[in-house]
């Protein structure tokens, strides 16, 4: 599967796809239009290994909830993902059996040279 789960009004999601040139056969989906169904987020998670590797401890509501105090489990984790889309590391980009999650240079360099191979 060759798709891009990211969130349209992010300045940073927005860049990145712009320097990565997906090819016409990659599907995005704008997490905040469409949400990630249970489905979605747990073909992420098996090719990510966990959903604490898909989770963005950044996201606002990480803090107002106060989560950084709390100890959570894999089975929180994939709540609060599925429960706001802030919660998802972005972008999510699945090429073929492969998963590239978040921003850093390190991860947006590994995407693009595994899409254009």
């Amino acid at each position: 599967m060759n798709k891009v789960y990211h969130l349209s009004s992010c300045n940073t999601c927005q860049k990145i796809l712009k320097e990565l040139n997906l090819p016409a056969s990659f599907e995005t989906q704008d997490i905040k239009e469409e949400e990630i169904t249970k489905e979605q987020l747990e073909e992420m998670e098996a090719l990510a290994g966990s959903y604490e590797a898909l989770f963005s401890r950044r996201a606002r509501l990480y803090r107002e909830r106060e989560l950084n105090k709390k100890e959570l489990s894999e089975a929180d984790y994939k709540e609060l993902i599925l429960d706001h889309y802030t919660f998802l590391k972005r972008p999510v980009i699945l090429n073929n059996d492969e998963i590239f999650i978040g921003n850093s240079k390190k991860t947006v360099a590994a995407a693009k040279a595994a899409v254009h191979g």
